[in-house]
């Protein structure tokens, strides 16, 4: 029980100005990388890798040297999500690509009629996956060089609304995409 509140896995933050600009760059930025995983472990993999105690200690230290360093300032840093304040003044943003809605379906008909339109167009052998459809918000998430740049609302599904501040409150919205070989540009979209 006495490991769970230790702190004595967190090291003394060093000065990083004693090592000039550069220093400091470097030492937000692995705080930072140290900070996603140790939220993807905790979040996404519900299994923490250090204790709360010191993860408050790193995100503490991080907070001070961002104070300290604004000009390396990254919305997509850990600290950017607790706390942060939602925007309620939304800009319109133009959809790279339409985003459109489903429909529905209601008749063997119009199953049949969408199965022969996706046959006509493919020209090959193809499965369907059915499920329900559950209405709520459709969002679209693009990502730039692995990091979240923009969310975007379906809104009419020519443009819609920049929530980008918003999302990077959630949690499970992952700011920076782990992996190798991720591709320049890469958008998510779903419901």
């Amino acid at each position: 029980m006495k490991d769970l509140f230790s702190n004595n896995n967190i090291q003394p933050a060093e000065s990083p100005s004693v090592g000039g600009n550069s220093a400091a760059k470097d030492k937000l930025e692995t705080l930072r990388k140290q900070l996603h995983e140790h939220n993807y472990n905790y979040y996404v993999l519900s299994q923490p890798t250090i204790s709360d105690i010191d993860f408050d200690a790193l995100m503490q230290q991080l907070a001070e040297l961002e104070k300290e360093y604004p000009e390396f300032y990254d919305p997509n840093s850990p600290t950017m999500r607790v706390g942060s304040d939602i925007n309620k003044n939304f800009v319109q943003v133009q959809h790279r690509y339409p985003m459109l809605s489903l429909q529905n379906t209601y008749t063997e008909e119009e199953i049949a009629d969408f199965f022969n339109r996706v046959k006509r167009s493919l020209n090959e052998d193809f499965e369907i996956v059915c499920e329900l459809k559950f209405d709520g918000t459709s969002i679209s998430l693009v990502y730039e060089n692995g990091r979240l740049s923009q969310a975007i609302t379906r809104g009419d599904g020519k443009q819609g609304d920049d929530v980008t501040a918003n999302v990077r409150t959630v949690r499970n919205i992952p700011l920076v995409l782990k992996g190798d070989n991720i591709p320049g540009y890469v958008e998510v979209r779903g419901e």
